[in-house]
């Protein structure tokens, strides 16, 4: 294991390198004088990210995102964190299948997903409105709040809340002075995978969008098959600036790799 160690840094090394490059041509490019896709460049200039500001579809289409990720996060709590302490934590009749029909939306590719919720949603009457919009993002992200819920419930030491119940404390007490504090980085890091997810989703949102709630991922898309110019490549860098300080807080709170062993759990 000992002499595998250079070898296994250095692998660890290309890989990591081939995976951020990319990211990094694409920040630099955000910030070229130039008209066109082009590196090396000329001098540093914002002229790009300027441009971003003069284009208000772009900047509504930021805020729908901002906004479908904060409530559709904020839902699949609602939905995922009581599922996650029932599943968790009792035993009962269907609790797999309850499992599994919460999960099944990461086994489903989104584009399936996508064409599937445009046709209910025609069917319903109901297109075009936001508020399904933020359904159809809770459908694909609450699988990852309760994987991380789960594994919170599932690993917390359940003698703190058989103490305060010795004590006196009722249900509500227990969970609300005991429980909730021992879960609550699961449940932080679970609410922004979510909005990680959500603000990015592209595949599925193309199908239930309309003009009126294009998002910021969709707006780049039908922008990119129109022309392509250095302010894709600002509007990317900052979505990888707001993706990258979601996932410093991510890894903050509740740490990355516990995420991974969350999410493969």
């Amino acid at each position: 294991m000992r002499n595998n160690g250079p070898i296994a840094l250095i692998f660890h090394a290309l890989v990591v390198t081939f995976v951020l490059a990319p990211l990094l041509v694409v920040c630099l490019v955000a910030f070229t004088p130039e008209d066109t896709l082009s590196l090396p460049t000329h001098g540093v200039s914002l002229r790009w990210f300027k441009a971003i500001f003069e284009h208000p579809d772009f900047v509504q289409s930021f805020y729908n995102s901002l906004l479908l990720a904060l409530l559709s996060a904020t839902l699949s709590l609602c939905v995922a964190l009581p599922a996650g302490l029932a599943i968790g934590r009792l035993s009962f009749a269907g609790r797999d299948f309850l499992n599994a029909l919460f999960l099944s939306p990461l086994i489903i590719p989104t584009l399936v997903l996508g064409v599937a919720l445009m046709r209910l949603f025609a069917s319903m009457g109901v297109s075009g409105s936001f508020g399904w919009l933020v359904v159809a993002h809770v459908v694909v992200i609450s699988p990852y709040v309760l994987r991380l819920v789960l594994a919170a419930v599932v690993g917390m030491d359940k003698s703190a809340e058989q103490a305060a119940q010795s004590l006196g404390a009722g249900p509500w007490t227990v969970f609300r002075r005991v429980t909730l504090p021992m879960i609550l980085p699961g449940i932080t890091g679970g609410w922004l995978l979510a909005f990680i997810n959500s603000f990015d989703e592209l595949t599925m949102s193309i199908f239930v969008t309309t003009p009126a709630t294009v998002t910021l991922p969709v707006r780049m898309y039908m922008y990119a098959t129109e022309s392509i110019d250095p302010m894709m490549a600002s509007v990317s860098a900052l979505m990888i600036l707001i993706t990258g300080a979601a996932m410093l807080i991510l890894d903050r709170v509740y740490g990355l790799d516990k995420v991974l062993i969350g999410q493969q759990g």
